[in-house]
């Protein structure tokens, strides 16, 4: 007998690895089905509920209003507005609130600090193989595995530069409100065009009025303005426009060649932007108040690619990837806000269903929906449901998508939204939908959600094929993986 068969082994129904949104998105799937007496392990190789919110940096914010951030329906406790954009500190507490919830209809043992390893299915049970920074082994046999990884975000590390002169940071591991930064006045230049990036330079303007703050923007980004999607208070009855409404007139525009056009066309409808050019879209949202604070206090705006920073004959130089440089003040900060999504080979393939049936990966690499919640939560029921081998989902190659057609990417995940939610809900009961809380339309009164739900319920069978028909085409054109599984 190996040293491996030799150790003791757990057993439970369901093993879910990944303690964050897209978890706990499955975990509330699981406890729909399972008896309070059946068991769940939670493992994730952090120490705590949270996922990437455990690692992310400290002033960041959700970008949608807090109710719709959750597992399932559960409920904030926060008693805040609804409009109210929860920081780190109480995202976290809601995740763990999540799963106090959850312990109460099924028996979850978590398992936290404990990296996957492995897993092996024969015979219908998966046995899953985890290992301690310490070397102590777990392993785990149930009847189904979800792994629950999403984007696989990790911290950002500062930037590799020459130049001994500049202080390179990341937002990970500086506070930019607090510390040096906050005993400094030198200047900061901001390097991404993201979200992050806009989080840090709304952060240092406001946190530190007239100081010199600047952005290298790539070649731009444009974000959904919050206002013209997701407006605050009473409006909500008579502004704004629901996303599924939304997600139809996209889907009705794009035919899986016309992109440039879709973006154009979305960009001037619903976007926001800080730059003149802005080609990128990674769904960010953006309010227009949060726009004109960032545009009033910066200093300069690079539309480039920052390759390096140097010092020679005496100064210290920003080097482009354009061949352009600039000159900047010795001890000044570079910030890495590049982003967290990063298009790598570190993550092979695996699809969203394993040949046998028991394990299910919510992952970029064979992406159903758009985000990892959603993922986690549709993946979850079809898993409990036995319905994952039967139905046609279109899986998405994200990270090749993302590399080959940057500016196609966002429109073929709504139209692959388009077509699997529509394969969904022709397979699951009628409360797998009525209790997804991430839903987005929620965030309008009843009345204004009625006309999209009718129209879906009349037409979604028709455009589902229009849908498939555009992601086939986007398989062709581009040679991604991109169809059915048997594709």
């Amino acid at each position: 007998m190996s040293a491996l068969e030799s150790r003791p082994v757990e057993t439970c129904d369901v093993c879910i690895v990944g303690a964050g949104i897209a978890g706990l998105n499955a975990l509330f799937a699981a406890s729909r089905y399972l008896s309070r007496e059946q068991r769940v392990v939670l493992i994730d190789r952090r120490a705590r509920v949270g996922g990437m919110w455990v690692d992310v940096y400290s002033y960041v914010r959700l970008h949608q209003p807090h109710p719709m951030f959750t597992a399932g329906n559960i409920e904030w406790a926060l008693g805040k507005e609804r409009s109210y954009l929860a920081t780190k500190g109480e995202v976290l507490d809601h995740l763990e609130h999540c799963l106090d919830v959850m312990r109460q209809r099924v028996r979850v043992d978590e398992r936290f600090g404990w990296n996957f390893e492995s897993e092996e299915e024969a015979n219908g049970i998966v046995r899953v193989t985890c290992a301690a920074a310490d070397g102590r082994v777990l392993v785990v046999e149930t009847k189904r595995l979800i792994k629950a990884y999403g984007l696989a975000i990790t911290p950002n590390e500062p930037l590799d530069i020459s130049s001994k002169r500049v202080r390179s940071v990341s937002p990970d591991f500086c506070d930019v409100r607090a510390g040096d930064m906050r005993e400094s006045d030198a200047p900061v230049w901001i390097v991404g065009g993201g979200k992050t990036a806009m989080d840090t330079a709304h952060a240092l303007i406001t946190a530190y009025p007239g100081r010199e703050v600047n952005l290298v923007a790539g070649r731009g980004t444009f974000f959904s303005s919050r206002d013209k999607l997701l407006p605050s208070g009473v409006r909500r009855w008579w502004k704004g426009t629901p996303l599924n409404t939304v997600g139809t007139q996209m889907s009705r525009r794009y035919d899986g060649t016309n992109e440039s056009q879709v973006q154009d066309w979305y960009r001037a409808r619903y976007g926001t932007f800080l730059t003149p050019q802005a080609d990128n879209f990674l769904f960010g949202v953006l309010s227009e108040a949060e726009n004109q604070t960032i545009s009033a206090g910066l200093n300069d705006l690079v539309m480039d690619y920052l390759e390096d920073a140097v010092d020679r004959n005496g100064t210290t130089e920003l080097v482009f990837r354009s061949g352009s440089t600039k000159t900047i003040q010795p001890g000044s900060w570079i910030v890495n806000c590049t982003g967290y999504v990063k298009v790598t080979d570190e993550y092979p393939y695996e699809p969203y269903v394993s040949p046998g049936g028991a394990v299910v990966s919510a992952n970029m690499r064979s992406a159903i929906l758009h985000l990892p919640a959603f993922m986690g939560y549709f993946l979850g029921h079809l898993l409990l449901l036995d319905k994952l081998k039967e139905i046609p989902l279109y899986e998405v190659d994200w990270q090749e998508l993302r590399r080959k057609a940057p500016i196609a990417f966002p429109y073929v995940l709504f139209a692959l939204v388009q077509h699997n939610i529509s394969v969904i809900y022709d397979n699951v009961p009628s409360r797998v939908f009525s209790e997804n809380g991430l839903d987005f339309d929620r965030w309008y009164p009843l009345p204004r959600r009625l006309p999209g739900l009718a129209r879906f319920m009349l037409t979604h069978r028709r455009e589902r094929e229009r849908q498939r028909r555009v992601l086939d085409t986007v398989r062709e054109r581009f040679q991604i993986r991109c169809g059915p599984l048997s594709a």
